[in-house]
C-alpha cells in the first residue's frame, strides 16, 4: 500500500499534493489550475493548454521541449481540457523515470519540474501576447475537433442530451466550448485571460514517486515561482439539486442508420452523499457491466438494441441510458428500459447481479492503483467533489451496500430528458416525438 498523501502550500499558493511510493520506478507529476465552468470562457479554457504546450521562453517551440523530454530518458508530457461537474481544469501531466535507477541523484526532479514551470509560468510571449501562429494553429485544430464529434453519434448523441438537459445550469457547456467563440479569440486578449486565471485560481500539483516530502518541496517552489496571489478565489461548487417539474423530449434527425436514444435521470446524489457508493452499484447493476439489466434483458433477450448502457456523472448526480436501436422499435425498448428502472425500485435485484457488479466496481478501482496517473485522477476527482476517498474507503463502501441502500437509491432517480437522434433530413423538435 502507499503512504498517505501529504499536503503542502508554495508561498504563492499552490496546494502540493505529495503521495511518497515505492511502487512506481518513476516521477509523475500534474498540475491543474481551475476554473468555474461557463461559456463565457469556455473556448478560451479549451485553447490554453494547447497554446502553452507549443512552447514557452526557455523551450520555444514544440521540438525543442520534445528534444528536453527525450534527454529526460523519454520523459511523456501532455495537456488536456478536464470538465469535472461545473469545473473546468487545465491540465498538464508529466512522466519520467527515476533518477535513483538511472545513477542519477536528485537532478531528474528538478528538470522534471522545470519543464512544467517554464510551460505554465513563463510561456512563450510576444508583444506582450502569446504567438499569433500557435493560438491560430490551436484554434483551428479544436474546430476540427468540436466538427468532428458529429461524425460519433454516439458520443453526440450522449453530450447533446446533457446540453439540453443542463441547458439552464453550467454542465450543460460543452468542454470545449462553443465554435463560434473561437473566432473571437486573439493572442493578445487569450494571454491576459491567462495572467489572469494564473494568478487568483486555484492551482494543484500533484507528485507522486519515491521520493522524500522536503525534495519535492524544494524542487517544486523552485520550478513554480509564479507571481500570484497567496490567497486564490474559491470557485463554486456543482450544482446537484434541480427539480424535474416535466420529462423533456427532443427530437433531432440526421442521417443516421440506427437511432440513438439517451434518457437522461437526475439522481440528486453527489460525492459527497452517504450513498455515493450505492449510487455506484445502482448504476452498475442497471447498465454498467454485461451482465446488468438492461444489456441481458434489452440487448440480449429481446434483442432490441445494437448496444446499451448506463452512465454516470458523478459529480452533478446524473445518470444516462443510451442505446442504439432501430428506429421502428423505440417504443418497445423504452417498455423494457422502464421496468428496468422500475425494478430496482422495488428492489428486483438478484444475488449474483449485486454479487457480480461489486466484484466489477472492486476490480476497476484496483486496478487504479497500477497507474499514477490515475491515481492522480482519483484524487483529483474527490477533491472536486468535495470528499476525497481513499481506495480503500471506496472498496469498504461497496462492500457494504446492501439491497435496502440500492433501494434508497432508486427512489431518488427521476427521469429529467428523452432525447432521440433519429434517421432523417434534420430539424430538432423539443418536447414532442
Amino acid at each position: 500500500m502507499h503512504a498517505a498523501y501529504s499536503y503542502h502550500y508554495l508561498p504563492n499558493g499552490i496546494r502540493l499534493v505529495f503521495l511518497p511510493t515505492k511502487k512506481f520506478k518513476t516521477i509523475s507529476a500534474g498540475l491543474f489550475v481551475h476554473q468555474e465552468l461557463s461559456r463565457e470562457f469556455a473556448a478560451k479554457n479549451a485553447l490554453l493548454p494547447a497554446v502553452l504546450e507549443q512552447g514557452s521562453r526557455q523551450f520555444p517551440d514544440y521540438l525543442t521541449i520534445q528534444r528536453e523530454l527525450e534527454y529526460l530518458y523519454g520523459a511523456g508530457f501532455s495537456s488536456d481540457i478536464i470538465k469535472s461537474g461545473e469545473r473546468h481544469i487545465l491540465a498538464f501531466t508529466l512522466e519520467t523515470a527515476h533518477g535513483h535507477y538511472l545513477g542519477e541523484n536528485g537532478t531528474v526532479l528538478n528538470r522534471s519540474l522545470s519543464i512544467l514551470g517554464s510551460v505554465i509560468g513563463d510561456p512563450l510571449i510576444v508583444n506582450g501576447a502569446f504567438r499569433e501562429e500557435y493560438v491560430n494553429q490551436e484554434k483551428n485544430q479544436l474546430k476540427k475537433e468540436i466538427k468532428a464529434l458529429l461524425n460519433d453519434k454516439i458520443a453526440y448523441a450522449h453530450e447533446r442530451c446533457l446540453n439540453l438537459m443542463c441547458s439552464e445550469e453550467r454542465f450543460g457547456v460543452y468542454k470545449l466550448g462553443r465554435l463560434e467563440d473561437y473566432d473571437k479569440i486573439n493572442a493578445s486578449d487569450l494571454y491576459s485571460y491567462y495572467r489572469e486565471i494564473l494568478r487568483q485560481n486555484p492551482i494543484d500539483l500533484y507528485i507522486i514517486g519515491d521520493l522524500e516530502a522536503g525534495q519535492v518541496l524544494e524542487a517544486a517552489g523552485e520550478a513554480f515561482k509564479l507571481s500570484r496571489r497567496a490567497n486564490t478565489d474559491s470557485l463554486p461548487g456543482t450544482e446537484i439539486v434541480q427539480p424535474v417539474e416535466e420529462v423533456k423530449h427532443y427530437t433531432e434527425e440526421m442521417n443516421v442508420n440506427q437511432t440513438k436514444l439517451v434518457l437522461g435521470f437526475r439522481t440528486y446524489t453527489g460525492f459527497q452523499d452517504v450513498l455515493h457508493c450505492p449510487l455506484l452499484v445502482y448504476s452498475g447493476i442497471l447498465g454498467g457491466f454485461p451482465h446488468s439489466k438492461l444489456f441481458t434483458k434489452v440487448r440480449e433477450e429481446a434483442n432490441l438494441a445494437y448496444y446499451i448502457m448506463s452512465r454516470l456523472e458523478r459529480h452533478k448526480g446524473l445518470m444516462l441510458i443510451s442505446a442504439g436501436i432501430n428506429d421502428d422499435d423505440y417504443k418497445k425498448a423504452r417498455e423494457i428500459i422502464d421496468q428496468q428502472v422500475a425494478d430496482m425500485v422495488l428492489g428486483n435485484i438478484s444475488d449474483v447481479e449485486l454479487e457480480n457488479t461489486k466484484r466489477g466496481l472492486i476490480n476497476q478501482l484496483k486496478s487504479k492503483q497500477d497507474n499514477p496517473n490515475q491515481i492522480i485522477s482519483f484524487h483529483l476527482d474527490g477533491s472536486v467533489g468535495g470528499k476525497i476517498y481513499t481506495i480503500d474507503e471506496m472498496v469498504a463502501g461497496i462492500e457494504a451496500v446492501d439491497r435496502e441502500k440500492i433501494v434508497e437509491v432508486a427512489r431518488r432517480v427521476e427521469l429529467d430528458t428523452v432525447y432521440l437522434l433519429r434517421p432523417g433530413e434534420g430539424g430538432d423538435q423539443e418536447n414532442g416525438r
